[in-house]
């Protein structure tokens, strides 16, 4: 294998390796070394890739960076630096970015100034951020200066291969450093960087040492390959692979405002949240609290404030949210007085998930589920910063089956079991973008481009002929694409096997449409004096009048207007504001995890049936899963009704991860066929579409879906007399299943238009003017029809690839069909009854989020747990 896992280095071996003057100023700063830097330095020292994996706060950025200020030191004493680059570091965020460039700059003033107080003169190592926000001044001036530590994002790296003159500047390239590499190796912007950095390789034309930084990520060997990808004889490049993601001690609480979740009023269980979070906060010095939606962000900071004024013990100044809508001057105020310790509490949804320095935070409170273990981890590895201190994470949960996994999340948590990580493979939009942009650099022959892009961990298994077929759709050979003005962006001669760019805008179209991330519609904010405040979804503006109120960045404000895309509101103060009810999806339960919650599920119903005291249990939950008293009441509560039901209507058995029990319920107005599979959204976003296809065949009305990440509902007709069952779809033909029924949908447009924008298809700019959205989307539908005549078209084959593996798990779903297949999994049937049972209760809100207000569904809630209630008394009596 090509990956090793380090030895241990003491602190003076590592000294022993530095610049006298590097050992003397980090030995004067730093008492020890921190894990990360005592089994990663030395071998960065010695030209070896490195990944390193461990919480905020480890020394991880310090490790990648001190051997190679130290290197460039000793090259410059030797006369050796030249007006080049010899280090990129690449960052998902342009705020990472930024506190790099400054923690850089403490470091370099440090060894510097102690330099100084020798009388000796060091060579000066320059080091700049470039990113779409650098002025063209700035740019150019790196030509004439250019920083040997060049501090990028991975768009601004595929962007300045191209350019003409700094990408030679690019040819000394010695080390490449991906930090935050978790959050980028699992979707599309990180297959782009892995092929940025082959595109890099070929440029400098040898082996450049790379080193990749993550938080909290499991399989360390996958996310290895992903970083290092393969030579040019298809080995694995070789990496030490440093695991110190357990090196920092964690204390997590999962904590229940109230002891009854179904029968606490909505009002007085919403205020005992809002209490138990603000309580929290007054108790510690800086809490950061995680919601997973934007409007969770808004709700939780509009009620913490509320409080605060009508306590008058904190500020409400001190109490801000953070996220993506607010615009980037409000949320650099808002991490700047957090690190100056000017803030009690920051509420965010997930842009404070990465690691952006934002000083110190004694607490991480979730509110709801973080549907993983590792983003768990990652979110409560926030606090604690220092080494020596316990990261403290409170889970709080309103909701039942939130509660059961949260507390399931907690204990494997502590077991170390991470969930694993997916890498996309053979992204076709990605490739054609690539390949446009590698045409720009020069001419190439088609063999040694499929060399370059296979060395890339993402491609290294895409057949030739499939990438052929991408040449042939850039270089214009579908003629009937030029009657909708799509062109070829090379030239392309397979007789004599080579390529190129085609056309003198080449360079202009890549450049200007060069990344993966899909625009969304937003509408800008601005106040009645021209102050901008945020953005919110145009969906969200259709449906405001004047008069309305709304809170953004945790204040409320007025709606007086709008004009195009642009919103204008006057500051307002009232108590019921309208949230914004942003659109941003749902994080959804990982598989891992979802299996885990399954054979707890198991595990519970056998010792109820064992009748093991409620004590005992409480016990198990509070020792294994860190609950409270109320958590442990509650969990406990839940499964015993779910198990009476069960019992009270001769069930043969119990849902787990392996029986999916299917349950029937008749609500007067439909038929409510309920899976409970319990794989998470993603794989049962693929199984009920598969199985609403086919019963949509068979009763010839088209079946609702009701998708939740503990199963799925198909919704039927109430006269409807035939059903589907599990054992009509088999694992070998899902995958077509699902193609026929994702078709003509919604979602195939939308998503076609992203994949079309990545692969040129659909440009978003061209030769400087920006092409509208509405324009793009109406574009994407006619071509959509064009190319479905196309047989193997690309894009319309990555279309479909990107929903079925990215937007839904297609392979964990034929994963469960096997088990089915072979009789690993049962498949249980019930017979109707006139009320879902316990278990069902979200599953079925999910499927009338049309119809009920947040507001009423509780109170459905607790109708259905009343009549469920009574109908158990009403069996037992029997």
């Amino acid at each position: 294998m090509a990956f090793e896992y380090g030895r241990e280095y003491t602190k003076r071996e590592v000294l022993k390796r530095l610049h006298p003057l590097v050992a003397e100023w980090f030995d004067s700063t730093f008492e020890d070394l921190t894990p990360p830097q005592k089994y990663g330095l030395i071998p960065i020292k010695e030209g070896k890739n490195v990944l390193i994996s461990s919480p905020t706060g480890t020394g991880k950025t310090l490790t990648a960076f001190l051997m190679i200020i130290n290197e460039l030191l000793e090259m410059g004493e030797r006369g050796e630096l030249e007006n080049t680059v010899y280090a990129v570091y690449v960052s998902p965020l342009r705020a990472l970015n930024n506190d790099i460039h400054r923690n850089l700059e403490e470091t370099m003033q440090g060894i510097y100034g102690l330099a100084e107080s020798k009388s000796v003169k060091l060579p000066e190592i320059r080091h700049q951020v470039r990113t779409g926000d650098t002025p063209s001044s700035v740019r150019q001036k790196m030509l004439r200066m250019t920083p040997h530590i060049l501090i990028t994002t991975p768009e601004t790296l595929a962007v300045i291969l191209v350019a003409p003159k700094f990408r030679e500047k690019l040819r000394t390239v010695r080390w490449v450093i991906v930090d935050e590499i978790h959050s980028l190796a699992e979707n599309k912007r990180g297959v782009h960087l892995s092929l940025s950095l082959e595109r890099l390789r070929e440029l400098a034309d040898r082996e450049f040492i790379r080193i990749g930084l993550s938080a909290t990520i499991n399989p360390l060997e996958e996310v290895a390959k992903f970083l290092v990808g393969y030579d040019d004889y298809g080995n694995l490049r070789p990496c030490v692979i440093v695991d110190a993601r357990y090196v920092k001690k964690k204390r997590i609480r999962v904590v229940s405002p109230v002891a009854d979740l179904i029968y606490t009023p909505t009002d007085v269980l919403s205020n005992k949240l809002y209490e138990t979070i603000y309580e929290i906060v007054k108790k510690h010095r800086t809490t950061l609290v995680f919601t997973n939606t934007r409007s969770g962000t808004e709700r939780v900071v509009f009620h913490l404030k509320k409080l605060a004024r009508a306590r008058g013990d904190i500020r409400e100044d001190q109490i801000m949210a953070h996220h993506g809508s607010l615009s980037r001057q409000v949320r650099h105020d808002v991490e700047e007085r957090l690190k100056r310790g000017e803030l009690k509490c920051i509420v965010s949804s997930t842009s404070l998930e990465l690691g952006i320095d934002i000083g110190y935070i004694d607490v991480v409170v979730q509110i709801g589920s973080p549907k993983s273990v590792t983003r768990c981890l990652q979110r409560i590895g926030r606090s604690g910063h220092r080494l020596h201190e316990a990261s403290k994470g409170i889970m709080v949960c309103v909701d039942r089956d939130d509660l059961v996994e949260v507390a399931i999340m907690t204990r494997e948590a502590y077991r170390g079991h991470l969930d694993r990580i997916r890498i996309p493979k053979n992204a076709l939009d990605v490739l054609a973008q690539h390949i446009a942009g590698m045409a720009v650099e020069k001419k190439w022959s088609i063999d040694e481009a499929y060399r370059v892009v296979r060395r890339s961990y993402c491609y290294h298994n895409l057949p030739k002929s499939t990438f052929l077929n991408v040449l042939r759709y850039l270089a214009g050979k579908y003629s009937d694409l030029e009657h909708y003005k799509v062109y070829g962006k090379i030239w392309l001669d397979e007789e004599d096997g080579v390529f190129g760019r085609r056309g003198k805008y080449a360079r202009v179209i890549y450049t200007l449409n060069v990344g993966t991330i899909p625009e969304e519609v937003k509408v800008k904010v601005y106040t009645d004096k021209g102050k901008y405040v945020g953005n919110i979804e145009e969906e969200f503006l259709s449906r405001l009048v004047p008069g309305d109120r709304f809170v953004l960045g945790g204040k409320v404000y007025e709606y007086l207007s709008s004009r195009g895309f642009r919103a204008t509101v006057r500051p307002a103060f009232d108590s019921k504001p309208t949230v914004p009810s942003w659109f941003s999806e749902m994080l959804p339960l990982s598989y891992d995890l979802a299996l885990k919650i399954g054979e707890f599920r198991g595990k519970m119903f056998k010792w109820i049936e064992e009748k093991r005291s409620d004590d005992k249990i409480a016990e198990y939950l509070r020792r294994e899963c860190r609950t409270d008293e109320n958590s442990a009441k509650a969990i406990i509560n839940y499964f015993k009704e779910q198990y009476q039901f069960l019992k009270t209507i001769n069930a043969p058995a119990f849902p787990s991860h392996n029986v999916i029990l299917v349950e029937y319920y008749h609500d007067c107005k439909r038929i409510w066929q309920i899976f409970h599979a319990l794989y998470g959204r993603k794989t049962n976003d693929a199984l009920s579409h598969a199985l609403a296809y086919i019963a949509s065949k068979k009763v010839r009305r088209n079946i609702g879906i009701s998708l939740h990440d503990n199963g799925f509902a198909l919704i039927y007709p109430p006269d409807t007399p035939t059903f589907v069952h599990l054992s009509e779809v088999k694992s070998t033909q899902i995958e077509e299943i699902l193609k026929k029924s994702i078709k003509n949908t919604e979602l195939m447009k939308r998503r076609f238009r992203h994949v079309a924008n990545r692969g040129l298809m659909i440009l978003k700019n061209y030769k400087g003017h920006e092409i509208s959205l509405n324009k793009q989307q109406i574009n994407a539908t006619t071509l959509l029809k064009v190319v479905s005549k196309f047989p193997n078209f690309p894009l319309l084959e990555e279309t479909y690839r990107e929903i079925l593996e990215d937007y839904m798990d297609i392979e964990h779903a034929k994963e469960v069909l096997r088990k089915i297949e072979k009789g690993k999994i049962h498949v249980v049937e019930l017979p109707l009854q006139n009320i879902p049972s316990s278990f069902a209760y979200n599953i079925v809100l999910v499927g009338l989020s049309d119809v009920v207000l947040m507001e009423d569904r509780r109170a459905l809630i607790e109708q259905f747990h009343k009549m469920l209630l009574k109908r158990i008394k009403i069996l037992r009596s029997k």
